[in-house]
């Protein structure tokens, strides 16, 4: 049971950072791609790949702090 209440930590912690990253640079990405370059499909798969890989490489961060901090146990 424990070890579904992490993963469900993990779950919420990534989902915290891909929103923080998503509010913190969706505007910037936009204007620097422009309209037209926003509107077709790989800027934004860009844009999103970079997103849930910097959303990993934190969430693998910050667990790994939690765990190094005996906030973790399993």
């Amino acid at each position: 049971m424990e070890k579904i209440w992490v993963l469900l930590l993990a779950i919420l912690i990534f989902l915290v950072f891909a929103f923080l990253l998503w509010k913190l640079t969706s505007g910037d990405i936009k204007k620097e791609y422009g309209t037209k370059m926003w509107n077709q499909w790989p800027s934004r798969l860009y844009y999103w790949q970079g997103v849930v890989l910097y959303g990993v490489g934190l969430t693998l961060i910050t667990m790994l702090l939690l765990k190094w901090g005996n906030v973790l146990t399993l």
